[in-house]
C-alpha cells in the first residue's frame, strides 16, 4: 500500500537531527483512495473530544478520535498495514533502533480527524519513540491551519513556543517523528468546512513496551 523510499544514510542523518522526516507521497494516489475509505468508514465510530491536558499544561484537545482497540477490530487492512515487515524495517534503518510493534492495541494507533474551526491537538510527548503519521486529509493552503509544529530534543513542551518548526502536508504523505523527545502539536483549524484527517501509527523498541504517561484510553 505505500510507496516507500529506498534507505539512505540521508535520510537516517535528517531524522537524528530533525526528530522528524517528511515523506511526501508515501501513500500513492490509488492506495490512498482505498485508505481513505477506510478511515472514512471507521469515522462513523469514533468519539469527540473537547478538553485540556492538565498533566501537559493545560494543551488543548479538540478533536475527533478512533482508538486502536477499535481499530484492531475492525479493520483488517489496517492492521496489515501496521505489521507490515518492509516498513517496520525501513524505519529500524531510519531510526537507527530495532523497531518492533506497540503489543497494546489501545495504543498502537489512532485515528484524528480535525474537522471543525478550532479545532487542534496540542503540545505533547508520545510514550513510545517512533510515530509514523499518514495524511487522508489535509488542508490546501498551509493559512488554514492544521500545521504540524515540533521541536527536536525538547527540554518542555514550552519549547514549542520559542523553537517550533512548521511542516505543511497533503493527502498521501506521511512523516516521521521521534515522538517520545521531539515535542509537537497541530496548529488550529482557523476556517469551517476544513479537515485534517491523518492515521498515526505509534512503534517502539523491545525494551519500552509500557506506556508511562497517561494512556491512549485518556487521550483518544
Amino acid at each position: 500500500m505505500l510507496s516507500l523510499p529506498d534507505f539512505t544514510p540521508a535520510l537516517r542523518d535528517r531524522f537524528t537531527v530533525d526528530g522528524y522526516l517528511p515523506l511526501p507521497g508515501l501513500v500513492p494516489p490509488e492506495a490512498l483512495q482505498v485508505l481513505d475509505g477506510e478511515v472514512r468508514r471507521l469515522e462513523k465510530l469514533a468519539v469527540r473530544r473537547d478538553f485540556a491536558m492538565e498533566c501537559m499544561d493545560d494543551s488543548p484537545r479538540h478533536m475527533t478520535t478512533l482508538g486502536g482497540h477499535v481499530i484492531a477490530q475492525e479493520s483488517e487492512m489496517i492492521s496489515r498495514l501496521y505489521h507490515d515487515e518492509r516498513l517496520l524495517a525501513l524505519l529500524g534503518r531510519i531510526a537507527g533502533v530495532k523497531t518492533v510493534p506497540v503489543l497494546d492495541p489501545l495504543e498502537r494507533h489512532v485515528i484524528n480527524v480535525l474537522h471543525r474551526q478550532g479545532d487542534t491537538h496540542g503540545a505533547h510527548t508520545d510514550d513510545y519513540p517512533l510515530a509514523l503519521v499518514l495524511f487522508t486529509e489535509a488542508p490546501a493552503d498551509a493559512r488554514a491551519g492544521g500545521l504540524l509544529e515540533y521541536a527536536p530534543d525538547a527540554t518542555g513542551l514550552r519549547t514549542l513556543d520559542t523553537t517550533a518548526r512548521r511542516a505543511h502536508h497533503r493527502p498521501g504523505d506521511g512523516y516521521l517523528l521521534r515522538s517520545d523527545t521531539t515535542a509537537h502539536r497541530v496548529t488550529p483549524l482557523k476556517h469551517p468546512g476544513v479537515r485534517r484527517t491523518v492515521l498515526n501509527l505509534a512503534y517502539t523498541t523491545p525494551d519500552r513496551q509500557q506506556p508511562t504517561t497517561p494512556s491512549a484510553s485518556e487521550l483518544y
